[in-house]
C-alpha cells in the first residue's frame, strides 16, 4: 500500500538509496536484551510482511532468548504465509483503515476484505490482537460505518479486542485538517457501547487515554504519554473492586 495520507511517510516511503546500512540480527537481539525494561521485538515500518523473511530470521532468535515479538502491520497478506507468521509472532496490531471498500481502492489501492480475514484469522489462533484506525476528516469518519465497525469487530473477532482510534494530522500528500477531538470523543463512545477496551491516540483531550475494568468501570490503567501505572488489580490481573478478569496472563511488576 502507499496510502497517501501515511503518518510516518518519512520512514514508510524510504527508497533503498536512502536506507541505513544492514543491521545485522545479533545487533537486534543484542540491544533488545540489554536495553532496560525492555522485554522484546516490534517489527513495523515499513510494512514488515514485505521483509518476512528477515522478521522471521530475527523472530525465531528472539524467542529462544525468552523475548515477545510483535507485528504491526496493515494485515493486507494471504491465509498461507500468515500461519507462518502466526507461529513466531506473539501479538499484532492490525491498521484498519476504514471500514469502506471504496475507501480502501482510492486512498490505499488495496481491498478490505483481506484485511479483515487476516484478523479474523489472527483472532482465531489465540494470539493477541490489536486494531488501530487513523481518523480523516471526511473520508473514513461516518458515524454510521463506525457503529458497522464496532459491531463486526465484536461478534467476528471478540468485544476484548484493544481498538484504538488515531487522531489525523495532514501530512504527506493529504492536506485535509486534523481530526476534531470532538470527533474522535464521539466515535470513542459509539465504539465503546459494543467494545471494552477503546482508545484515543494522537490525542491530549484526555479522553480514550486509560483502562477501564469493563465489569464495574474502576481504572485500572492509568497512562500519561509513555508512562503506565498498573492500578486496583490483582496478582492474577482482576479488578480488586468487582474480581473481573481484566488482563489474561498477568504479571504484575
Amino acid at each position: 500500500m502507499k496510502c497517501d495520507f501515511c503518518q510516518n511517510f518519512h520512514i514508510s516511503q524510504k527508497v533503498p538509496q536512502s536506507l541505513v546500512p544492514e543491521v545485522t540480527i545479533n545487533k537486534i537481539i543484542s540491544d533488545a536484551l540489554y536495553t532496560e525494561r525492555n522485554i522484546g521485538i516490534a517489527f513495523t515500518y515499513n510494512e514488515p510482511i514485505i521483509w518476512f523473511e528477515y522478521m522471521k530470521d530475527v523472530a525465531e532468535i528472539a524467542k529462544k532468548e525468552g523475548l515477545y515479538t510483535v507485528m504491526v502491520s496493515n494485515g493486507y497478506i494471504n491465509s498461507q504465509p500468515l500461519n507462518e507468521i502466526i507461529e513466531f509472532i506473539d501479538a499484532f496490531n492490525i491498521d484498519l483503515k476504514s471500514f469502506n471498500n471504496n475507501f480502501y481502492r482510492k486512498l490505499a489501492g488495496a481491498e478490505l476484505e483481506p484485511v479483515k480475514n487476516s484478523m479474523k484469522q489472527i483472532a482465531r489462533s489465540g494470539k493477541h490482537l490489536e486494531i488501530t484506525s487513523l481518523v480523516i476528516p471526511g473520508q473514513n469518519d461516518d458515524i454510521n460505518e463506525m457503529v458497522l465497525q464496532s459491531e463486526w469487530i465484536a461478534g467476528e473477532l471478540g468485544k476484548d479486542v484493544p481498538f484504538h482510534l488515531s487522531r489525523y494530522f495532514p501530512t504527506y500528500k493529504r492536506d485535509n485538517p486534523p481530526t476534531p477531538e470532538e470527533l474522535l470523543k464521539k466515535l470513542f463512545d459509539i465504539a465503546s457501547r459494543k467494545l471494552d477496551y477503546v482508545y484515543v491516540g494522537n490525542s491530549h483531550s484526555g479522553t480514550g487515554q486509560n483502562t477501564l475494568c469493563p465489569g464495574c468501570g474502576t481504572e485500572v490503567t492509568i497512562r500519561s504519554g509513555y508512562e503506565t501505572r498498573l492500578v486496583n488489580l490483582d496478582e492474577d490481573g482482576r479488578c480488586t473492586c468487582c474480581g473481573n478478569l481484566v488482563y489474561k496472563n498477568f504479571t504484575f511488576s
